[in-house]
């Protein structure tokens, strides 16, 4: 069995005083750890690969590159302008790519 050593401590005369129906109805009222959760609200938020998805609406608005945004050669992904690290024949490269 498991000490926990921050526990108060009792004494050996506090020990003598508990009795043993004392001890059982501590134990029995001891709350568990276990968590009822209804398995098809867990599933909802998981996709299975090969689903088939056609039945759904992408609900996303895609703006245009920006004036002070570019799309970095290496990872393609669209950069505020602060985060041009290099240019090379015409090719931005963003501080993460270089780094």
């Amino acid at each position: 069995m498991a000490t926990d050593y921050d526990a108060p401590r009792k004494s050996a005369e506090e020990l003598n005083e508990d009795s043993i129906e004392e001890l059982k109805t501590r134990r029995a009222d001891k709350p568990t750890a276990v968590v009822d959760e209804d398995e098809s609200d867990l599933a909802e938020g998981y996709e299975l690969p090969g689903a088939d998805l056609s039945g759904e609406e992408l609900l996303v608005r895609v703006l245009p590159a920006q004036a002070d945004e570019f799309t970095c050669s290496s990872c393609f992904l669209v950069r505020h302008r602060s985060q041009i690290a290099r240019e090379k024949n015409g090719l931005l490269f963003c501080k993460d790519c270089e780094g």
